[in-house]
């Protein structure tokens, strides 16, 4: 089972401490710390999962997770943003770019964990093929339709 994400912090304590706290749940972890080519990092790691900071030199979270939406090339990436900066309208606009989840500084290693593993599931579900329904004609039975439809036999 893959479960591969990519961080990209610009402050160290945050990057270390998450980069730890993940790494002992069973993930592999590919830190970067510049916006400037966070994309391509992203797209060449092919992660299951990214965790952005909205405030990076270079380029902004903004920025980066637009450019990963409009590329198209991670249509389904789940993309958690942490932010020291609360406010609605930055929450607003982060949801309007397509983040998946929104996270704001401080937080506890048991709400990035939970936040992380939630991502993951859903995004593992969104990517099963659905389930097809089978239909009783298909399976050679008559449906409520064709049973109305046939003539009563007059045997009585």
């Amino acid at each position: 089972m893959s479960r591969h994400v990519v961080l990209v912090e610009d402050e160290p304590n945050i990057t270390e401490a998450i980069r730890f706290l993940l790494t002992r749940d069973g993930w592999d972890v590919d830190t970067h710390s510049d916006g400037s080519d966070a994309v391509e990092v992203i797209c060449a790691a092919k992660p299951d999962l990214v965790i952005l900071d909205l405030m990076l030199p270079g380029k902004s979270g903004l920025e980066i997770i637009r450019d990963l939406r409009e590329g198209g090339e991670l249509p389904g990436l789940p993309v958690l943003m942490l932010t020291a900066r609360g406010q609605l309208k930055d929450r607003t606009m982060a949801e309007e770019a397509g983040v998946t989840r929104f996270m704001t500084k401080p937080f506890s290693n048991t709400e990035v964990l939970t936040a992380v593993r939630d991502l993951h599931a859903q995004a593992r579900l969104a990517a099963q093929p659905a389930v097809g329904s089978v239909s009783l004609s298909s399976m050679g039975a008559a449906t409520s339709d064709e049973t109305h439809a046939r003539p009563r036999s007059k045997s009585g």
